[in-house]
């Protein structure tokens, strides 16, 4: 597979003040391709991207797509309108239609190796996309062990891939959440696209010390077994100028996570702007469409108690803590 990069430079926006530059990575060579479009076989059904590449209308990727570690920093997959995943054979919860994450060079080592500034256009994907980098949730091993000692949150999210974007596309959900944000994750841009199709959980995670992502100009029709959107322990999103079909679930819950599999939460669901976003429930019920600071601590007093010991975080208080957020203008129909 080609590797390498083009000298043309890709301007990310991610926040009004704040704007990264890098390097895009070269075009895929015709090998790449054809790979990339290949059928998968049993003991080979994903492909590692390193290099960019457009499809044409019509075609179809049914092999997983793998962007990992810093080699995936600049990929642009223009799908063109093209489709990633498959219904067929039913994907299981580990097999993602598409997964950035990071990666760790040496087991021993602190310092992760991480994808920056991929980006996912137009682009239809059945299944689900994870974004990780310790661990696929709270509770991966490296997490939990970052977890106990001070300044979790800032390793986590140097260890996290940053300035990913996913525009103008259709992610549908075959069971799974279809768009998980994991721990640490940071410049997320969810923009132009629709999510539908059927959850057990959310639409959207954004799972704790993960921040300063912006969602907007979404369409939210997934039919969930929970809320819309979690906002579990992260801060500084922008969520705004999305429509919600709610049918009778929440909308967007902001809470923290205390204790599940042992991981302490260092950060707050704080400072988050929630604004101008439309809600439309179905149904004798009507549900709160932004709810701050939905478990209260209490809510998963089972789990409460597995991080204890710790002086800091969800170990010394259990309660959600969420402060600073502004959520307005904000209508439901």
């Amino acid at each position: 597979m080609l590797v390498g990069y083009s000298p043309q430079m890709l301007a990310i926006p991610f926040l009004a003040a704040s704007v990264l530059t890098l390097t895009a990575a070269a075009p895929c060579d015709a090998g790449a391709r054809a790979r990339l479009l290949a059928p998968p076989t049993p003991n080979d059904d994903a492909v590692s991207l390193t290099c960019s590449v457009r499809l044409r209308p019509g075609e179809r990727v049914e092999r997983r797509i793998l962007l990992e570690g810093a080699g995936a920093s600049g990929v642009e997959v223009d799908c063109n309108g093209a489709t990633i995943g498959r219904t067929l054979p039913a994907p299981k919860f580990y097999e993602f239609a598409v997964e950035i994450r990071s990666r760790r060079p040496d087991p021993s080592a602190e310092r992760w190796e991480r994808p920056v500034g991929v980006t996912l256009r137009d682009c239809t994907i059945l299944g689900n996309v994870r974004v990780w980098g310790m661990g696929l949730n709270g509770q991966g091993e490296a997490v939990r062990a970052s977890s106990h000692r001070p300044g979790h949150t800032e390793r986590a999210q140097a260890a996290a891939p940053s300035g990913v974007r996913i525009l103008d596309s259709r992610l549908t959900a075959l069971g799974s959440i279809p768009l998980y944000l994991g721990p640490g994750v940071t410049r997320l841009t969810l923009s132009g696209s629709t999510l539908s199709g059927k959850s057990g959980s959310v639409g959207l995670y954004l799972d704790a010390e993960s921040a300063d992502n912006v969602i907007t100009g979404n369409v939210f029709s997934v039919e969930t077994g929970r809320e819309a959107v979690a906002v579990d322990g992260s801060a500084r999103n922008t969520i705004r100028h999305n429509r919600f079909a709610l049918g009778y679930r929440g909308g967007i819950h902001l809470y923290r996570n205390c204790g599940e599999g042992g991981t302490v939460r260092h950060q707050t669901p704080s400072d988050n702007v929630i604004t101008d976003n439309s809600f439309r429930a179905t149904g004798l019920l009507r549900p709160d469409p932004v709810k701050v600071g939905s478990r209260g601590g209490w809510g998963w007093t089972m789990n409460c108690t597995a991080d204890a010991g710790y002086p800091f975080g969800s170990s010394l208080d259990d309660d959600d803590g969420a402060t600073g957020n502004v959520v307005e203008r904000n209508r439901v129909e």
